[in-house]
């Protein structure tokens, strides 16, 4: 039997010391984990100390019981990978010291007339064995359709999962998406494999930089979205380019470049494919920075518009889909557009949003756009003088801890407003608002 390479002998014992590691962290002996993994404690020993090796059931099994969050798994599939690219090497140099010997021997059947007719007979030869073990390549993979399926899944969990999940919680899951889809990338896989592959990378990125913002990460969500841009460009997935100057654009107006984020809301919406979610989204979008802009008639216009859109769909069974524009979100920004102009109406409609987000057996709680409501509310009951419930649905909207760093300043100058006027109740909303703020900060590092 031949000797494993140096090279991987290493990773396998820099696998079991990993699985060591982890192990003791849990607070189990080898004991523990060889019934967790269906193995005796020997076994357990011998793997742990690089002696022995194991297939992807008991990596799995082990990665669980131990806690790892996915980092043993990752290091088996990036031995067995290697394992794979070391065969497949060896089996070339073998092929070509073959054919290199066969070639020394001269060309034995064509005779000499042959080979003054057909000077390039034996180059054609060689371009179609080329060819053929191009095509060989290109069918040759380390990934399965299942994986694939199950990553472009996990994406539209975290994407649904985006409006009821605190950003920090949310970015290490999207942070060990992400790792894997890189590991992926650098494995064998068919072209189309590939081009999927760079698909779900680009949107776990681009869903990264929109976290990223929400924890005002500014040069983390710039970097993210550099990655998204270049598989935009590569694809040519319009909708992709179109959500990145939506995310742009949201980017831009949390920061008070209301002018430049009316020009991505824009440039969004003309990307955008005809009648899709992110055509609908970036409508949305450049109502709200008119308002902030105070040009209310045409933000009022694009409402008009956004519900003319908005009207043929049905509400989804889901709806909280980010990349997934459905009624109960246009119902949220026309709250929002509204609430920015100063009309009244915005009361109406931030009431019914707060409705439709209470718990019941068909939707679940939505802290997020819940909390968000509750400031539409709050800023629309400062306009109307109703000064007393602006400040406990505000105090209410920050205790929910739906209010995340991005969304902060819309409370911060709710605050403003009620302590300007000497309202008794801003006092102790100015305590929850401090209190909140620096438990959001430590949360995210800021």
């Amino acid at each position: 039997m031949p000797r494993e390479p140096e090279h991987l002998a290493e990773m396998r014992r820099a696998l079991g010391v990993r699985l060591a590691t982890f192990r003791k962290a849990a607070g189990m002996n080898q004991g523990h984990l060889a019934r967790a993994t269906y193995r005796d404690r020997t076994t357990v020993n011998h793997i742990e100390n690089g002696r022995a090796g194991a297939d992807e059931r008991f990596w799995c099994a082990a990665d669980e019981s131990c806690g790892a969050g996915g980092v043993l798994r990752t290091a088996f599939v990036e031995l067995e990978s290697a394992k794979r690219n070391h065969i497949e090497h060896a089996r070339t140099a073998e092929l070509r010291e073959h054919q290199a010997e066969i070639e020394s021997f001269g060309p034995l059947c064509a005779s000499p007339q042959e080979n003054l007719t057909s000077p390039d007979a034996g180059s054609g030869d060689h371009d179609e064995v080329a060819a053929l073990e191009l095509a060989r390549r290109v069918e040759a993979s380390d990934l399965g359709e299942t994986t694939l399926t199950a990553l472009e899944e996990a994406f539209d969990q975290l994407a649904r999962d985006y409006s009821s999940t605190a950003p920090g919680e949310l970015l290490e899951r999207l942070r060990t998406r992400l790792a894997y889809v890189a590991h992926l990338l650098d494995g064998r896989t068919t072209l189309a494999q590939h081009r999927r592959l760079l698909a779900i990378g680009g949107w776990l990125s681009l869903l990264a930089a929109t976290v990223h913002t929400d924890l005002k990460q500014a040069a983390a969500a710039e970097a993210r979205l550099r990655v998204a841009v270049e598989v935009a460009r590569q694809s040519g997935d319009d909708e992709l380019r179109a959500w990145i100057h939506e995310t742009q654009a949201w980017r831009l107006l949390t920061g008070g470049d209301h002018r430049r984020a009316w020009e991505r809301s824009r440039t969004a919406r003309h990307v955008a494919p005809r009648g899709s979610s992110v055509a609908i989204q970036a409508t949305a979008q450049e109502g709200r920075v008119l308002a902030r802009l105070g040009q209310s008639r045409d933000a009022l216009r694009i409402i008009e518009r956004v519900h003319r859109l908005v009207s043929p769909k049905e509400r989804s069974r889901r709806p909280e889909h980010h990349y997934h524009y459905d009624p109960d979100k246009c119902v949220s920004y026309t709250a929002t557009t509204l609430a920015w102009v100063g009309d009244p109406a915005a009361e109406e409609y931030a009431r019914e949003v707060i409705r439709r987000l209470r718990p019941s057996t068909e939707t679940g709680p939505w802290p997020r756009r819940a909390a968000v409501a509750h400031l539409d509310l709050a800023l629309t009951l400062v306009t109307t003088d109703q000064l007393d419930e602006a400040c406990d649905t505000t105090r209410r909207a920050l205790s929910s801890g739906g209010v995340v760093p991005s969304t902060r300043w819309r409370a911060a100058e709710i605050l403003h407003a009620v302590e300007t006027r000497g309202v008794p109740e801003a006092a102790e909303l100015r305590e929850v608002y401090e209190n909140t703020r620096e438990t959001a900060d430590h949360r995210t590092g800021s």
